[in-house]
């Protein structure tokens, strides 16, 4: 440990903000009042003593003192480099400063206490390796500033306390870092303190050297990109010069394409200012990309594009007839719209209100109809551009509406994108698959179609992309689904709702042979004079290998019969020319699928017992034919009660109730023995249990089944049915009267059943359809078991199928 010994009296020499360390030699300004009576008192005072006089160095910060000096003698008093008087001063060791006294001469004199700063011998290990420490250090920041004849003199010093000393040299270090290690008395500690303040400021130093690398870089970085653009732009001026055109063609010159385009007033001013912005944005900054893309974006789109209506109205419906067999209803909307525009364009009212006479169709019908393929052939008879718009699967709201431009990526909406491509503002758009929009967190696209879709709106259509007005006014959209009650009901009444219920034998027949088959011929590389395929193979492709509403399985069984007589040919195992018989189809595709109940052997047939009644429902591929069963549970287990299965609904369980309660209270005046019902569990279960069911249009299959199941009486193989049923026995109106009757023709059925109030939906059917049918309108459902039961059998027992 330091100690302390030898006391002194010594006139003090404060120095302003400066702190001056044992082994330093400085100069100091004798002009300066203090320093000057300071040393001039050292001096009268060592004239009566041997030696150098010598001072008190103490730094003076803010007027204040430390409590520990520095005994400094006087080396020389001459003149400085600049001419002033001066005197060179050694620091020699550290004193504790005391009181004050009196001395000779105008300064302040203080008694003060030599501090003892010597270092025990040996050195410890420790401090060794700090001594070492500090020189690296040392050496490392003496390299960097080129001091290099400092190195050596660093490197020999070997004792601890000149050592720390050593860092008052040191420009980096604060008045306050300097005081610290002036007041740090224990050597080992100081040089400790020393290592640290070095330390901290190579590491300072270090952080400083790599930012300012970094800007360097980048300043070099911009001013060669800068050089670069400027002899680009200068090349790019060269070979216009030599391509012989005129200053300022280029194409990025928005400000110029912008004037020269022909865009609506609105659109243009909003297009000027973004060049206004662009024009004072950096080439550096995010910005000029996003204002690039969408004036890119609106100057592409054709805002003044409109293509000429073919207004020959006989024309276009040759194109239909045409290009799709049947779909009357679509063909005459179109039609009609097409004779409106030709009267307002003939009296000079393209325009009311700012709006033309666009249209919005919805064509809902079950897969495989054509609706896809109706937009083309609608857009081919007007005579204008077609776009398809998928809308299966679209989850997010921006899809429809365009993302904000400040979004990485971002695009406007599938509507402009649509009317960009197609090049002109009066586009026929088919929004495919409407009813397959879904919505999550990103928001509903199908909210975001009620504007589009508006005809009193939509000729102010904002895309959140272009933040500009959009007519949309002048587009026809067509809008496709299959299942009605998927639309949204708001989206649905901005709509004009066409059903293609699908279609007859007949009409399959005539799309097959003038459509299908040409196709397919293409696609398998025939030609019609090699393979043809004859009327009735047709018919029973349609009828018995493929029971669809549309004809997508039709044509694909076609493709399958070009392959394999294709196939064949080129195996040498067929001979060309070939026409397909109905006799041929199970050589070449195999068996039918789709046997109609009535082509069946009566043994085989599901009605062919009692309990088992024939219905009719609607899904989302169409009309089908739904079978119902019901039976008795044995007696002896007990087991009373309805079980109902199949995946039902509750509507259809309800009417499943309804109908099991009418027959208990009225089962007795149909002769039935109701006590049955009372007493044993009763079954009612639908076939194709994996299918989901619901609505209430089988209550009178139900009611027939169960009637059929207590009288022992058959159903008729050749009656289908459709209605709901009440608790009195009334039979009430359903829906879907049509695609019912369709799948019951295509099912071989020649008996309907329906509702009376459902009478005048019969005009919707083909007449085709209905010379071939049989169709009963009933009002109670005594009606309805007098024509669906068979007569009973002579005399025999009734056989009631038993539940296991």
């Amino acid at each position: 440990m330091a100690s302390t010994s030898t006391s002194l009296t010594l006139p003090v020499l404060p120095l302003d903000d400066e702190v001056v360390l044992p082994g330093m030699v400085v100069p100091l300004d004798l002009n300066d009042a203090d320093v000057r009576a300071a040393v001039e008192a050292a001096q009268a005072a060592a004239r009566s003593t041997p030696g150098k006089p010598r001072v008190l160095l103490v730094p003076r910060i803010d007027g204040t003192y430390p409590g520990t000096g520095v005994l400094g003698t006087v080396e020389q008093v001459g003149r400085l480099a600049d001419g002033d008087p001066g005197a060179l001063i050694r620091g020699r060791g550290r004193v504790r400063i005391g009181a004050g006294t009196t001395g000779p001469g105008a300064a302040l004199w203080v008694e003060g206490t030599r501090i003892d700063e010597s270092v025990p011998e040996p050195v410890p290990g420790q401090v060794a390796e700090l001594v070492t420490e500090y020189k690296a250090l040392a050496t490392a920041w003496l390299r960097k500033r080129g001091a290099w004849q400092v190195v050596d003199r660093v490197q020999a010093i070997d004792d601890v306390s000149q050592l720390a000393d050593n860092s008052g040299y040191s420009p980096f270090l604060t008045t306050e870092q300097k005081v610290e290690l002036l007041e740090t008395a224990d050597p080992v500690a100081r040089l400790k303190l020393a290592t640290q303040q070095l330390r901290d400021h190579l590491a300072e130093q270090d952080v400083a050297e790599t930012i300012a690398k970094d800007v360097q870089e980048g300043v070099d970085k911009q001013q060669r990109e800068f050089l670069l653009r400027r002899q680009l732009e200068a090349v790019r001026k060269e070979l216009r010069e030599l391509n012989g055109e005129k200053d300022g063609e280029e194409s990025d010159d928005y400000r110029a394409r912008v004037e020269a385009a022909d865009l609506p007033e609105n659109v243009r001013e909003a297009a000027l200012k973004e060049v206004d912005k662009l024009e004072r944005s950096s080439d550096q900054s995010p910005e000029g990309s996003w204002i690039r893309t969408w004036l890119d974006t609106v100057l592409e789109l054709p805002w003044n594009e409109r293509t000429q209506d073919a207004y020959d109205i006989q024309g276009a419906k040759a194109i239909l007839d045409a290009e799709h067999a049947g779909l009357e209803d679509v063909k005459e909307r179109i039609t009609e719209y097409l004779a409106v525009r030709k009267r307002r364009n003939d009296r000079g009212l393209g325009v009311v209100g700012g709006r033309r006479g666009g249209a919005v169709l919805a064509l809902v019908g079950p897969p495989g109809v054509g609706k896809t393929s109706l937009g083309e052939s609608v857009a081919h008879a007007m005579g204008r551009k077609f776009v398809r718009v998928a809308l299966g699967g679209v989850r997010d709201e921006a899809e429809i509406r365009g993302h904000r431009r400040t979004y990485v990526g971002a695009l406007p909406g599938r509507i402009v994108r649509a009317i960009k491509e197609a090049g002109s503002m009066n586009p026929v758009v088919l929004l495919d698959e409407i009813d397959k929009v879904g919505s999550d967190f990103r928001g509903d696209p199908a909210a975001a179609l009620l504007e589009v879709l508006d005809p009193a709106q939509n000729h102010t259509f904002r895309d959140h992309y272009l933040e500009v007005e959009l007519d949309l006014s002048d587009v026809v959209f067509l809008a496709t689904a299959n299942v009605l009650e998927a639309i949204p009901e708001a989206l649905l009444d901005r709509m004009e709702l066409v059903r293609l219920d699908g279609y007859t034998e007949d009409e399959k027949i005539v799309i097959a042979r003038d459509h299908l088959l040409p196709r397919q011929l293409e696609r398998a590389g025939l030609n019609k004079d090699e393979v043809a395929i004859d009327e009735g193979a047709l018919r029973k492709l349609a009828g018995e290998y493929t029971r669809e509403a549309g004809v997508r399985n039709l044509e694909r069984s076609i493709a399958r019969l070009l392959r394999k007589v294709a196939a064949e040919h080129e195996l040498g195992e067929r001979k060309l020319p070939f026409t397909i018989a109905d006799a041929d189809l199970r050589d070449l595709i195999g068996r039918p699928h789709h046997v109609p109940e009535s082509a069946q052997d009566p043994a085989e047939r599901r009605t062919a017992v009692p309990g088992v009644a024939t219905g009719l429902a609607v899904t989302g591929a169409g009309g089908d034919v739904l079978f119902v069963e019901a039976s008795l549970a044995d007696p002896e287990t007990g087991a009373a009660g309805l079980t109902l299965t199949g995946q039902l609904g509750d509507v259809m369980k309800e009417s499943a109730q309804i109908a099991l309660s009418f027959l208990r209270s009225h089962g007795a005046e149909q002769e039935l023995p109701v006590a049955d019902l009372k007493d044993r569990g009763v079954h009612i279960h639908f076939p194709a249990g994996a299918v989901p069911k619901d609505g209430p249009s089988a209550g009178i299959t139900m009611t027939t089944a169960l009637a059929s199941l207590l009288s022992g009486r058959l159903v008729r193989t050749d009656v289908a049915m459709t209605g709901e049923v009440s608790l009195t026995g009334r039979v009430l109106p359903i829906g879907g009267v049509k695609q019912k009757l369709l799948a019951a023709h295509r099912a071989g059925v020649t008996t309907v059943i329906i509702p009376k109030r459902n009478e005048p939906d019969l005009d919707d059917v083909p007449a085709e359809v209905l010379d071939k049918l049989d169709v009963h309108a009933v009002t109670d459902v005594r009606q309805v078991l007098e024509l669906a039961l068979a007569p009973a059998t002579n005399g025999a027992a009734p056989e009631v199928p038993v539940a296991a």
